[in-house]
């Protein structure tokens, strides 16, 4: 009692030959099935180069083409010659010109004639089927599919949509309940010879003939007809992607399938020579009796499989650019925003650098270009300050700049004067800090040197800018985390608001603040915005700010005097 094997080959033949030996010269009888579309130069060679294995026989040819009966018809002709020529095999094993054996023939064999009446094929049926990708489940059996879907797609779809149209629906043959899975499978002797002998087979396969993909239906749901013995899972590794495509191995993949605990392994590289070395050598690391399980490595195909569909949070790159609304995160790492601080506090960068121990640029829009921490002209990732290439893509600037500083927190300043192109962005990042001082633009024009009509006419310009900019941080769809302080009320009191953000950031010094960064002289500043509602601009967005010479300042609380006696 032994194992056969039946090989669908269509290309690279000296791979399937050294495998096809491999197996043959370890008593386990070979049937070879070559696509009619290989040249002969190409099959001639193979067979000669087979011919001194007896054990190894050709079976007829036929054209195979993806999803058709072919594939079916050819596997059945092959099954048929091994049936007939090979009385000692209990078991047909189906595989590829793409396998590769990754444990010893002997451990096979061991294997199977421990579960002599088993027969391992997947075997489900389309409800519990999460693997079909295409549109079409239950479909596939009840309507037919003349057309190739590679060759002719629109026949196929045109044909598909006409035949949904007018409801047509074909009747499954009486008896069968379709189900689906792997075309590799391993059945035994009893089976498969009942199944290729069953007096109904004539009808079976005029039925077949018109399923979609019949190669991963037809035996998955005959054998159902002919044995209670089903073990519903396949002995050969094979990992499909998320468009339904088979994973291919390399070389880099040694470890993985060793892992796996496989008899068998698809698809692998036609020049994976390491594997093919590795796995086809005669003293090959016996497993004692290892029960296959392909779950071991289901976590790395889920992890690539994610990877591959969801990408990295934050990272854009030509190979793999999310869709809208696909990707997970905009940003790979947290970040703040400023706005209007380093408007009323004096070098209020280098202040909060020291404070929280990271990274703090000054306006990263400003019209004029970018304003690095340290003053430069390039930044990490080669991102250059010129306004011009910044504003070429502002939201790609931002995601590239921090996914280049990746592990270092980064903070920058931002205004109305700023370019606005990345306020819905980072409103809906859940990895942005955005605090806002209103009205803290019109502190720098107080200090300007300007006629009044000019500045008059900016502030109002200005004001509309940041009054849309908070009307996008207020919306419901803002993810990112927001606080907002008019001007009049956060200089009234600095040092809680202050507290409160960099203890958010999680700065190094947990140490409550001793003292606030220092504030410019706002003298003045009251009469000034006063001046501007009396030329017919009202400037709202600062809050109730002292119309007085100077805004109410916090004072140090003076303690009562007392006597020592």
């Amino acid at each position: 009692m032994t194992v056969g094997f039946v090989m669908l080959v269509h290309e690279e033949l000296h791979r399937a030959e050294q495998v096809a030996r491999h197996w043959a010269t370890q008593d386990c009888p070979v049937v070879i099935h070559v696509d009619r579309r290989v040249p002969s130069a190409k099959h001639d060679p193979l067979v000669a180069s087979l011919a001194d294995l007896p054990n190894v026989k050709f079976s007829r040819r036929h054209r195979c083409d993806w999803g058709g009966w072919s594939l079916v018809a050819a596997t059945q002709d092959a099954c048929e010659v091994m049936l007939e020529s090979f009385d000692q095999v209990s078991h047909v094993f189906m595989a590829s010109g793409s396998c590769l054996p990754l444990r010893p023939v002997e451990e096979l064999k061991r294997y199977l004639a421990a579960r002599p009446q088993t027969n391992f094929i997947e075997s489900v049926t389309t409800d519990d089927v999460p693997w079909t990708v295409g549109g079409l489940d239950w479909e596939r059996f009840t309507l037919r599919f003349p057309f190739s879907w590679k060759r002719h797609r629109k026949l196929f779809d045109k044909y598909v949509e006409l035949q949904r149209k007018f409801k047509v629906k074909r009747v499954i043959p009486e008896g069968l309940v379709p189900h689906m899975g792997s075309q590799w499978w391993c059945l035994t002797r009893q089976t498969l010879s009942a199944i290729l002998a069953d007096p109904r087979r004539r009808e079976y396969d005029r039925y077949f003939a018109r399923v979609w993909i019949p190669d991963e239906s037809y035996f998955q749901t005959l054998v159902r007809k002919y044995s209670n013995n089903v073990e519903s899972r396949s002995l050969t590794l094979s990992k499909f992607d998320f468009q339904g495509k088979p994973h291919t191995f390399y070389d880099d993949h040694l470890q993985l399938l060793r892992r796996s605990d496989c008899f068998v392994a698809r698809k692998i590289w036609a020049r994976a020579d390491r594997l093919y070395a590795t796995f086809l050598r005669s003293n090959h690391t016996l497993m004692q009796g290892t029960e296959p399980n392909p779950g071991k490595i289901d976590r790395i195909f889920a992890k690539a499989v994610e990877r591959r569909t969801q990408g990295r949070d934050g990272l854009y790159m030509q190979s793999r650019f999310p869709g809208s609304g696909v990707d997970r995160g905009k940003t790979c790492a947290a970040y703040s925003i400023f706005e209007g601080f380093s408007d009323i506090f004096e070098n209020f960068e280098d202040w909060l650098g020291q404070a929280v121990g990271a990274r703090v640029h000054g306006h990263l829009y400003a019209p004029e270009g970018a304003q690095f921490s340290g003053g430069g002209e390039t930044s990490s990732g080669a991102l250059p300050s010129n306004a011009r290439l910044r504003d070429y893509n502002p939201c790609g600037y931002l995601t590239a700049m921090l996914w280049s500083t990746r592990g270092e927190r980064q903070c920058f300043m931002f205004g109305p004067r700023d370019n606005q192109y990345i306020s819905w962005m980072v409103a809906t990042d859940p990895n942005a800090q955005i605090s806002v001082i209103t009205g803290a633009w019109a502190v720098p024009l107080f200090k300007s040197n300007r006629n009044f009509a000019d500045i008059r006419r900016e502030a109002a310009w200005l004001q509309k800018v940041e009054s849309e900019h908070l009307e996008i941080l207020r919306s419901n769809h803002t993810k990112a985390r927001v606080r907002i302080w008019t001007m009049a009320d956060f200089i009234e009191s600095p040092m809680e608001p202050l507290q409160a953000i960099i203890d958010e950031i999680g700065a190094r010094n947990v140490r409550r603040l001793a003292e606030a960064p220092r504030m410019v002289d706002l003298t003045g500043f009251g009469q000034f915005l006063q001046n501007l509602k009396n030329q017919g601009m009202h400037p709202y967005l600062m809050g109730d700010f002292p119309t007085n010479n100077e805004p109410d300042r916090p004072r140090k609380e003076q303690r009562r005097p007392y006597l020592v006696r």
